[in-house]
């Protein structure tokens, strides 16, 4: 029986059953949201399913450029991985992460920078010019926005004067007010996952318009719906990791209420997701690097300096 919980958390909750069933429900919502947004009715509520079973039956065509024909076959696999593997070190409906340790939050951090490498290896791997010039965007988005949210993320951490994400929500939990404190690493952090799930207005490395389908121009059938199902996977992952630093995750609750919580918070997260895939149009990359070095990274030292000041001179005298 001691084996059989590790398997149930990582095939079932919070692992990848979880991630592909509220992963799917999410993308319908963001894709409903923008739909309404924009004046159009969107997509009916099975609409992901559907389209991910009929990818799922398609047949996989392997372009005769492609020399590292088993790499171009398990990236995809990869991606699911290191996402399943991030969502066991945040807590979803109660206050405590199946993988618990000091300094989770860095790994969570650095895990989930594995998806965006095999993203690349995708399209350098494709030998196709689209999806090499999509993959060489999505390594230097990489280095834009990474940066930014990591010090963003870090600046709750320094606050609560830990390093471990059940930690940092269970403080915060307990002290709702000091959550208005990391308003700004809140705002940096939401653009910057903008940048990092690489959507509207980072959507640079898929530019329709300009390189056909980007980095996943030569992917098609199980393949190409293993890799939609990664990012999608990615929302929930990323939304849980903003409730769990900047939101007091559960606030002490557990079980149903505890789940119910997290349900509405990630949903909330994701709408402010799709409202700025709405209201902003598709940058250049040149623009992109400028916006996240320029104003981007100075806020989140900013928020960085404010949790330390907090830290060391106010919060001991409350």
């Amino acid at each position: 029986m001691d084996i059989l919980w590790p398997l149930f958390y990582i095939a079932v909750y919070p692992g990848m059953f979880f991630l592909i069933a509220y992963g799917l429900f999410c993308q319908w919502f963001d894709r409903k949201l923008y739909a309404h947004m924009q004046n159009r009715r969107g997509p009916g509520c099975l609409q992901p399913l559907a389209d991910l079973v009929k990818l799922l039956s398609k047949e996989i065509v392997i372009p005769k450029n492609v020399t590292e024909v088993r790499m171009f076959k398990i990236l995809p696999y990869i991606a699911i991985a290191a996402v399943t593997t991030a969502a066991l070190m945040i807590p979803f409906e109660s206050t405590q992460s199946v993988v618990n340790f000091q300094g989770d939050l860095i790994a969570v951090l650095y895990i989930l920078t594995i998806p965006t490498i095999t993203f690349f290896l995708i399209g350098w791997s494709s030998q196709s010019p689209y999806s090499a010039i999509g993959s060489m965007r999505v390594l230097t988005q990489l280095f834009a926005y990474e940066v930014p949210l990591m010090l963003a993320m870090l600046a709750p951490a320094i606050l609560a004067d830990s390093w471990n994400t059940s930690d940092i929500a269970l403080f915060y939990s307990s002290h709702p007010l000091l959550m208005l404190v990391n308003v700004i690493g809140l705002g940096v952090s939401l653009v910057a996952l903008q940048g990092k799930l690489e959507r509207v207005p980072f959507d640079i490395p898929h530019a329709e318009t300009e390189i056909v389908g980007g980095v996943f121009t030569e992917y098609s059938g199980r393949l190409y719906g293993f890799i939609k199902l990664a990012i999608d996977m990615e929302m929930v992952v990323v939304a849980a990791l903003i409730n769990a630093v900047f939101l007091g995750g559960s606030f002490g609750l557990s079980g149903v209420w505890g789940f119910v919580l997290f349900i509405v918070k990630t949903l909330c997260i994701v709408f402010i997701l799709a409202l700025i895939k709405a209201l902003m149009a598709r940058v250049r990359i040149e623009q992109m690097l400028a916006f996240c070095w320029k104003y981007l990274a100075p806020l989140s030292i900013l928020q960085i300096i404010i949790s330390i000041i907090m830290r060391s001179v106010v919060w001991p005298n409350l």
